[in-house]
């Protein structure tokens, strides 16, 4: 409906046509990369690596330290896997903990929501910041780094925050009789902890090499002649589709060695991943086109003129509007 308000385009493309074409550049930005995270976030469930991450916080912070923990985990495991996914995973944990301790299940539950929601939010490449990144032009390494920086002390909060609402609500855990949950693997029945890391950091530190070395360029700062020469092959390794691919081989050799799963099987789970990550890239592609939909049909001068001052500023008006917009659809 929106392109509809827009002019005829000059090169006579028309007005539903433009929309086609608007999704189809969201989808080319972060297609692949949403598709291959989805893969990436299957296989670590399933082969036992997000539990060996879990469980080692876990052991690292004690008990006494378990929503910390919880948090923790979240924060890490929702960089690749999708928030509901990591959300599920950790909450069987903290029902046990509950029960152990009888004690801050509320704590607990708003721990791994902390956790997680702010890396899904901030950090890519989860669907979200993947997509502002593409459409602002923004480069991933820095969106990495600069999101991880914001995330890390909002996380913090978040736990405060939590233990705050702990002291003040005491809410029991409640049984649901059709709900079991499952059991746990064995120890040894998980992979290594390096292991289980490095579908997570390899692609990461592969995107912020090229980041870091186009940087050092740009500022002429180094040995340019060494850094010159490294800036082709840390482009290659470090675009987002590649590292995310070089990832996605990881997760399936670990998985294929934890579960001695036939080609087969292993094909249906990617199967599975491919459907819960297309439904998220025809969501964040089509956000991406209504996007470029309201700039054609100029929305944006005409809201800003809605938030002008008579001093000119519009500043402010426009985070605040852009702030409670979001926090509407997110609760929505």
């Amino acid at each position: 409906a929106v392109s509809l308000l827009g002019p005829e385009s000059a090169d006579g493309i028309n007005r539903m046509k433009r929309v086609a074409i608007a999704f189809g550049d969201s989808v080319s930005g972060i297609g692949i990369v949403i598709a291959l995270a989805a893969i990436i976030g299957k296989c670590m469930m399933d082969s036992g690596a997000a539990d060996r991450i879990v469980r080692t916080f876990l052991r690292a912070l004690g008990e006494k330290n378990a929503s910390v923990a919880l948090m923790v985990s979240g924060f890490v495991l929702a960089v690749p896997v999708f928030f509901d996914t990591v959300f599920y995973l950790l909450i069987p944990l903290a029902r046990s903990l509950y029960r152990s301790t009888q004690r801050n299940y509320l704590m607990y539950i708003m721990a791994i929501a902390a956790g997680g929601a702010i890396t899904h939010t901030l950090v890519p490449p989860t669907p979200g910041p993947l997509a502002m990144a593409e459409y602002l032009g923004v480069d991933l390494g820095k969106m990495i780094f600069v999101g991880t920086l914001v995330a890390l002390p909002a996380a913090f909060v978040g736990i405060l925050y939590a233990k705050f609402a702990n002291h003040m609500m005491n809410i029991p855990m409640r049984d649901v009789a059709e709900h079991k949950d499952p059991d746990p693997l064995e120890d040894h029945e998980l992979p290594s902890l390096i292991v289980s890391l490095c579908p997570i950091v390899l692609p990461v530190l592969m995107i912020t090499a090229n980041t870091l070395v186009n940087s050092l360029v740009d500022a002429k700062i180094g040995p340019q002649s060494l850094l010159t020469s490294l800036s082709p092959y840390t482009s290659i390794i470090g675009d987002a589709n590649f590292a995310l691919l070089v990832a996605t081989a990881i997760s399936l050799i670990i998985l294929l060695r934890q579960r001695g799963l036939t080609l087969l099987q292993l094909s249906a789970t990617v199967e599975q991943a491919l459907m819960s990550g297309g439904v998220i890239i025809l969501i964040t592609a089509g956000g991406g086109a209504f996007g470029k939909m309201l700039t054609v049909a100029q929305i944006g001068p005409a809201i800003q003129a809605m938030f002008s001052t008579e001093s000119g500023g519009t500043g402010m008006s426009f985070l605040f509007l852009g702030f409670g917009i979001a926090a509407l659809l997110k609760v929505a």
